[in-house]
């Protein structure tokens, strides 16, 4: 696990964008029910089709059907982003969360799974593009969470080590990434995946709510889990 700063807090702070930044997991969800209802013939259970979100979609396809994967893709991009303005949203919060981290000179990141086209139209939606100093997309690297290049990418974008840094996300993938990278991690309540889920990847902070971000980043106080990867 990454070490705080000595002054207090992290220093960056890298998030993931799905389910952390902006709150696509009805759209994330909608779009599997659709895709999967078109090309499989069936609405696979929830817990089964968002199980691989935080890796690249086409990945995640291939775990539902190895045969149908392409086609799943290709529905699920065209529905996605069809309705992705309607159900795309942003978290109460986290616009300030982010303004007050800049404010006390905070490098911020964004490491997603997410397509470079697909990660462009959220920032559009929620108006969060100028909001980071690094973006590192699925496009970016050959290897994707839970390997930790992307991460190390960003941070070598960013003039960082892992040395004081944190990765917040909301899946295990995220988590696993953020420990193998060196970084401490911070797992959010409010996204697609349950707590049992995140505390079972071993975060080393949880986080309830948004606002929790700034005691964690800024003053290095939050709810430390003893049982964190970092422990």
């Amino acid at each position: 696990m990454s070490e705080p700063l000595q002054s207090a807090g992290f220093d960056p702070v890298v998030f993931d964008l799905d389910g952390t930044v902006v709150d696509t997991v009805e759209l994330i969800v909608e779009s599997f029910r659709f895709a999967t209802r078109t090309v499989l013939g069936e609405v696979l259970p929830d817990e089964l089709i968002v199980a691989g979100v935080g890796r690249p979609l086409l990945a995640q396809m291939e775990s539902l059907s190895v045969e149908h994967a392409r086609e799943l893709y290709d529905v699920y991009r065209e529905y996605n982003h069809r309705r992705h303005d309607e159900l795309i949203r942003g978290y109460d919060g986290i616009e300030e969360v982010l303004d007050t981290l800049k404010a006390a000179g905070r490098r911020t990141g964004i490491v997603t799974s997410k397509s470079r086209d697909t990660t462009e139209m959220a920032f559009r939606a929620v108006g969060l593009d100028d909001h980071f100093d690094v973006v590192v997309t699925a496009t970016d690297t050959t290897e994707h969470k839970p390997s930790p290049a992307p991460l190390l990418l960003c941070l070598r974008r960013l003039g960082a080590t892992a040395d004081g840094s944190i990765y917040v996300g909301d899946s295990p993938f995220d988590i696993q990434a953020g420990a193998a990278a060196g970084m401490a991690t911070a797992a959010v309540a409010w996204g697609v995946f349950g707590r049992e889920a995140l505390l079972a990847a071993g975060p080393d902070f949880w986080l309830d709510e948004p606002r929790d971000l700034l005691a964690l980043c800024l003053h290095g106080e939050g709810a430390h889990l003893t049982g964190g990867a970092g422990a």
